[in-house]
């Protein structure tokens, strides 16, 4: 776990960001509310993953997923962020989903090209032997000659 409690606080960076996005043009923000929001937010978010922790608990595992995320948040009470978080979800999911198949893409054109070359070096390969077969073949067909 943490160390020290400000281990706890979600970057400044992140608050400033998310405060910019939230506010209108012009809006200045101190710097003592943007500490108040970045604790209110960081205890938000430990009470969340208790809550979620407490579902995986029920259920036997170790590890938390969406569901237990979305439970948790009805049974904080916070049904209204329900649908937001299902919708970013679903965008998370399509995110991934793309990123997977463009990575398999990837993957097949590098095999395709690695085989393509394993290929090349193999029809190489095969061309030396048929040069290093044809010398002994002329001397065959040179020596029935001269048999004849």
């Amino acid at each position: 776990m943490a160390e020290r409690p400000e281990d706890l606080n979600l970057p400044n960076a992140v608050i400033s960001r998310i405060i910019k996005e939230a506010l209108p043009d012009g809006v200045n923000v101190s710097k003592e509310a943007r500490r108040a929001i970045s604790q209110a937010a960081s205890v938000f978010v430990l009470y969340a993953t208790s809550c979620a922790n407490n579902f995986a608990m029920k259920a036997r595992r170790k590890t938390l997923n969406a569901g237990d995320v979305l439970a948790a948040m009805e049974e904080m009470e916070f049904e209204r962020f329900m649908e937001p978080l299902r919708e970013a979800l679903e965008m998370y999911k399509k995110g991934q989903k793309g990123k997977k198949v463009v990575s398999e893409q990837k993957r097949k054109d590098k095999e395709k090209k690695t085989g393509s070359e394993n290929d090349k070096s193999r029809e190489e390969e095969e061309e030396d032997e048929c040069i290093e077969e044809d010398p002994g073949a002329e001397n065959e067909v040179e020596e029935e000659e001269v048999e004849n």
